[in-house]
């Protein structure tokens, strides 16, 4: 009877620590504890430095700035031709002529300046205004391709994390089942324990060994990732979650974050700006129909008089104004409207269905989030729930109360409820930043809010 309670009784001692070590979550200060060693061993990178490095080597983010800085050249060719055009031509001829009363050879030279400024000509006016929304839309895009770069990194940088937190894990696993072994045999060899028991736990190592293998695997692949983008192998230690930070969505409605989506998306203000192009696109095929209207000024300077013959030097200013009417050039002019036509209903569809696109991912990530953040506080309570179910499961065997199978099933359940916990944080702070992505709000500032939440926790207290 006596041994029968003692279990019960360590069980209750250890379960009411439980509460009193609820972990308490408060929110991220500037004062995190970082680590003071920068050796090779010890020394660990943030989200904030490779997102920095990702800036500068990232092909996709290059690429982006690129694409924006060429929209916006093609802007300033469409201007131009809004604006006056200056041209030269300077000639130097040796003639020599002959007829019946001539017989002589000289030399004559002309020069003539002209400029020609555009005073009506509507076609180029809206290929203007059709080049100025396309570097809108680049710009918008060059964003969004930024954004998703952004967001691409802190999957790849947390998908590192759990692949070491799995390591780890199983090793940790590995090392208090093998220590269960090591008490099962000890044990066994007095003839205390079952053979099934320790058939159970060796069983159980030999599986966490080869699980260990693909684990660091899993982990070097993962770093193989983050090189991709980063442009050098990326091997030191990551920042992982700290301890002492809540994790928890905004105080804004999903409301509010959908009309903010809607007005900030860079998606959104691309097919906008899309939209807009095509519309001038439309109206400079319709200015085909109309007339020009150019003002032309010129001088010239010429030694040359009629068929040229040689003639006293002479001076010619010219000031004009020539109007051009299309009349009829195959209906060519009538069948781009009509295909312009067509590409503005295409991009006002396709605007319809990023602001609807928009809408459901962002949806899907807040509600996603929302949930993992009542999730995160859950598992909490389920990790302390399983540390001491296990302590407890260990102190019992140690009088008989259990088996070995009922300490191998309380550790493995612990090690769960720590992969759990871990993976809800990663998956969290990603829903966050697509769900910022989504928005429109996600930027470098972002990133420095969420990298206030990691610091240089200990692994070795995590996976004890």
């Amino acid at each position: 009877m006596i041994v029968l309670l003692f279990p019960c009784v360590v069980l209750g001692a250890l379960v009411l620590p439980a509460h009193a070590s609820d972990p308490r979550l408060a929110q991220p200060s500037s004062s995190a504890p970082r680590t003071a060693s920068v050796s090779k061993q010890n020394y660990s990178v943030d989200l904030m430095q490779l997102y920095r490095e990702s800036r500068l080597e990232d092909p996709r983010v290059i690429a982006s700035y690129s694409k924006a800085q060429s929209g916006v050249e093609q802007e300033n060719q469409a201007f131009g031709s809004l604006l006056p055009s200056v041209t030269a031509n300077a000639g130097f001829n040796r003639i020599k002529q002959t007829n019946l009363q001539v017989d002589e050879a000289y030399n004559s030279r002309n020069y003539t300046v002209g400029l020609t400024q555009p005073l009506y000509n509507k076609a180029a006016w809206e290929n203007y205004q059709h080049y100025k929304s396309q570097a809108k839309q680049a710009d918008s895009e060059s964003r969004e391709a930024q954004a998703e770069a952004t967001v691409d990194l802190a999957q790849r940088y947390f998908a590192a994390l759990a692949a070491d937190d799995e390591l780890e894990l199983v090793q940790a696993e590995r090392r208090a089942t093998q220590k269960n072994l090591a008490m099962v045999s000890a044990l066994y060899s007095k003839q205390l324990a079952m053979i099934t028991d320790l058939l159970d736990l060796k069983s159980r190592v030999d599986s966490l060994a080869a699980q260990e293998v693909d684990a660091r695997n899993r982990s070097r692949l993962s770093r193989v990732a983050l090189a991709e983008i980063i442009g050098r192998p990326v091997n030191e230690k990551l920042s992982r979650v700290r301890n002492d930070v809540e994790l928890k969505v905004s105080a804004g409605s999903l409301e509010s974050w959908v009309n903010l989506a809607i007005t900030e998306n860079p998606s959104i203000m691309a097919s906008e700006s899309a939209q807009e192009a095509a519309e001038a696109a439309l109206r400079a095929g319709k200015g085909g129909h109309y007339p020009t209207v150019n003002l032309n000024l010129s001088a010239q300077q010429t030694n040359e008089g009629y068929n040229n013959s040689l003639a006293p030097q002479t001076d010619s200013f010219v000031a004009g104004v020539g109007v051009q009417i299309p009349i009829y050039i195959g209906g060519s002019t009538s069948a781009r409207v009509r295909q312009l036509y067509q590409d503005l209903l295409t991009a006002e569809q396709q605007l319809v269905a990023t602001r609807r696109q928009v809408v459901k991912e962002l949806t899907n990530s807040y509600l996603t989030a929302d949930s993992s953040a009542e999730k995160i506080r859950a598992n909490h309570n389920a990790l302390a729930s399983a540390e001491q179910s296990r302590i407890a499961a260990e102190k019992a065997f140690t009088y008989g109360v259990v088996n070995a199978v009922d300490v191998l099933t309380a550790v493995q359940n612990e090690f769960k409820a720590r992969r759990d916990l871990l993976k809800t944080q990663y998956d969290f702070i990603t829903n966050l930043f697509i769900m910022s992505r989504w928005a429109g709000k996600l930027s470098e500032e972002s990133v420095e809010s969420v990298n206030a939440w990691l610091g240089s926790n200990d692994s070795a207290d995590m996976f004890q």
